[in-house]
């Protein structure tokens, strides 16, 4: 896995929390692939800012973090 970059953020999913709606795919237009049942299939996720913070944010089941820098 690559580090992330400049103007980039990580987006973890918590896979206990994940309650399969699919929101993430559909904001995240196509940056989150979701198996068969709706979970996402990543369990990282790097995005621009721009794009993670409105995805972690209209997660119904609150089961996408923000990663910290470190």
């Amino acid at each position: 896995m690559r580090g992330v970059r400049p103007g980039e953020q990580q987006v973890i999913v918590d896979r206990v929390a994940c309650t399969a709606h699919g929101v993430c795919a559909v904001v995240s237009n196509g940056a989150v692939e979701l198996d068969e049942f709706g979970y996402p299939v990543q369990s990282r996720i790097t995005l621009t800012r721009a794009e993670a913070h409105p995805l972690v944010q209209q997660c119904p089941a609150r089961a996408l973090i923000l990663a910290r820098h470190q």
